[in-house]
């Protein structure tokens, strides 16, 4: 049976492969989870550029995490767009 898991910008339900995870650990730390596993608040976003593109310019991590976000991990998440 294959993971599905809701993308917090479109809100569409994708196979675990298909989405970036980042997560919140119970220190505060925020940082891109490439395992998917790392114990904490997990996030999950479209590996398109449109939902990245927009979880930047909204700052909606920092809604989901209750706190500020660093700009690098908005920058980080650029990196794992496909087309």
């Amino acid at each position: 049976m294959e993971v599905l898991r809701m993308c917090c910008v479109c809100r569409k339900m994708k196979p675990k492969p298909q989405l970036i995870r980042v997560v919140k650990t119970k220190n505060n730390e925020i940082f891109v989870d490439e395992t998917g596993k790392v114990d904490g608040r997990g996030a999950y976003v479209c590996k398109e550029q449109q939902c990245i593109e927009k979880l930047k310019k909204t700052k909606h991590l920092n809604r989901v995490f209750k706190q500020q976000v660093d700009e690098k991990i908005y920058e980080k998440l650029l990196l794992y767009k496909e087309n």
